[in-house]
């Protein structure tokens, strides 16, 4: 297990951050005891899309505490509507959260790039769901990704970072009710090699290039998550579709 890099400005600067952190990271430390594998794989400074697996609805919290721990102030993709929810709206912009529409319109592609900038300009990371939602993979393993992390990695020229995490089902289980006891669960975070997609930056409006780039990046996760199961990965991801499965919760497309 690797050492913890040092905090990054963003943590070391006062912010909203502090008290947050200071309520949520005890509280969290109750139910998880959240260990983090390959942690000098998240950069210390600059922008990155961070992309992790989701079986729980508590899985956001792991992963958030293992970013602040690892030095880093974690941020997620939230839908543009919240944003113009009064005092919802204040904290999320105050804490630098990253709008997404649901357009697939030119508007949409526009509030990527400038979510993009936005993130190279503060240096700041985003945590994307690939998934979009909680895999329906009976297995928990993860699912087919969307291309949301793509275009947003593309259109800021930034790193995408596969993570993935164990343990976190067994606290809150995927549609089902919180376990309280026995606390402090295992929960294990493990960070991949940053992947580069800007190899098809060429083709970023085409389809099957942002497609295959998503695939890679899902191959990453379920690579990882298969260290943390010591079991193999399924050959094929599951496809909701495939099943009459209708995908709701869901964070980007």
């Amino acid at each position: 297990m690797a050492s913890q890099p040092r905090a990054s400005r963003e943590k070391t600067r006062p912010s909203v951050f502090w008290p947050l952190a200071a309520i949520v990271v005890p509280l969290f430390g109750l139910l998880a005891k959240v260990e983090i594998v390959n942690g000098d794989k998240l950069p210390r400074e600059g922008a990155y899309v961070l992309a992790p697996n989701h079986m729980s609805e508590i899985d956001p919290l792991v992963v958030a505490v293992a970013v602040w721990r690892l030095g880093r102030a974690p941020r997620f993709m939230a839908k543009e509507s919240l944003f113009r929810v009064p005092v919802l709206g204040w904290a999320l912009r105050r804490t630098g959260m990253v709008p997404v529409s649901r357009a697939s319109s030119g508007s949409g592609a526009k509030q990527t790039l400038d979510s993009a900038r936005e993130l190279v300009r503060h240096g700041r990371g985003v945590i994307v769901y690939p998934e979009g939602s909680l895999t329906r993979d009976p297995d928990l393993w993860p699912m087919r990704g969307k291309t949301g992390a793509v275009r947003l990695a593309l259109a800021g020229n930034i790193p995408v970072i596969p993570v993935a995490h164990w343990g976190s089902q067994q606290i809150l289980p995927r549609y089902g009710k919180l376990r309280l006891w026995p606390l402090r669960r295992r929960v294990r975070v493990i960070f991949g090699d940053a992947i580069d997609v800007q190899a098809i930056e060429g083709a970023a409006g085409q389809p099957v290039a942002l497609a295959a780039a998503t695939d890679e990046i899902m191959s990453e996760i379920a690579t990882l998550l298969s260290q943390l199961r010591g079991e193999p990965a399924p050959a094929q991801r599951w496809n909701p579709a495939a099943h009459g499965q209708e995908e709701t919760g869901r964070l980007e497309s």
